[in-house]
């Protein structure tokens, strides 16, 4: 699990590279549901708001070598 902090500068980090950052669902006290494709180069992360309770929430973050196939194909849905 990763805070909210953690989260934002990971996002950060990736956005000084360059890398695609796309939010596929809001979240509610957090970040919802963020794809950051890091392409061919970098490493691609998924970062899931989970939910605590009512005043909290944290955040399951996924690294993948290569974006899977079906968070291509939302991120290609939403830009359309």
């Amino acid at each position: 699990m990763a805070s909210l902090q953690q989260c934002e500068s990971l996002m950060a980090n990736a956005a000084i590279k360059g890398l695609e950052i796309t939010t596929i669902e809001e979240g509610g006290l957090g970040l919802g549901k963020v794809v950051i494709d890091g392409g061919e180069e970098y490493k691609s992360y998924v970062i899931t708001e989970v939910f605590l309770n009512e005043w909290s929430s944290d955040h399951k973050v996924r690294k993948y070598n290569k974006l899977p196939k079906k968070y291509r194909k939302i991120i290609n849905e939403i830009n359309l």
